[in-house]
């Protein structure tokens, strides 16, 4: 492999370095919460030189807030996919619902970085807030349409309606797994989502 000329960026080591960081940097947020982790604990968790942290990301709050927005895209288009809602509501609804659900209740680093966000988000509101613009907003924005263009299900506010399904599937993962209450309050997922759907196409009857 030829190596780069001299003044040119060898992109791919720099995207492997970035991972890096990024890899390091959810480790060290994780285990010691945002006040508690520098730029030196980063670049020690990740392998690299403090320098090299500073040469991708400005500071601690922007490294911070692209692994929001990583996290966001993933999860974002892990559930709705990369093109608009299209189907028959009961399906695509259902489908949506289990999907979200499964994914939230499933995956580990989701929840522990939601915990992190819930318990920084009275010192450091405006990171909390780059995760609702990157997730919450999005999702909303995108099931909000997918009423709106189906009049057949009688839904007089589309907007209002998605963020109770939403509402209704984040609280589920909260109370039974980040807060550890299914011990108090079992209930089966697909309880969950056979209400919601429920609810949602039989405002048409």
């Amino acid at each position: 492999m030829a190596r780069p000329k001299t003044g040119e960026i060898d992109r791919s080591n720099s995207g492997d370095k970035i991972e890096q960081i990024l890899q390091g940097a959810m480790q060290e947020f994780l285990a010691h919460g945002y006040a508690g982790t520098s730029m030196d604990k980063v670049a020690e968790a990740a392998g690299v030189s403090k320098a090299t942290v500073y040469s991708h990301f400005q500071d601690k709050q922007g490294l911070f807030k692209v692994l929001i927005e990583r996290l966001a895209k993933k999860r974002f288009y892990s559930i709705l996919g990369t093109e608009s809602l299209k189907g028959e509501p009961y399906i695509v609804l259902r489908r949506l619902a289990a999907t979200a659900l499964e994914q939230m209740m499933n995956d580990r680093e989701y929840q522990s970085f939601q915990r992190l966000l819930m318990g920084e988000s009275a010192r450091f509101p405006e990171l909390a807030q780059v995760f609702i613009d990157s997730i919450a907003k999005p999702a909303i924005e995108t099931i909000s349409r997918y009423l709106a263009a189906h009049p057949e299900l009688n839904i007089p506010d589309p907007e209002a309606t998605a963020r109770v399904l939403i509402g209704s599937l984040v609280h589920f993962v909260i109370t039974q797994e980040i807060m550890h209450g299914k011990e108090i309050i079992p209930m089966k997922g697909d309880r969950l989502i056979d209400a919601l759907t429920h609810l949602i196409v039989n405002c048409a009857e």
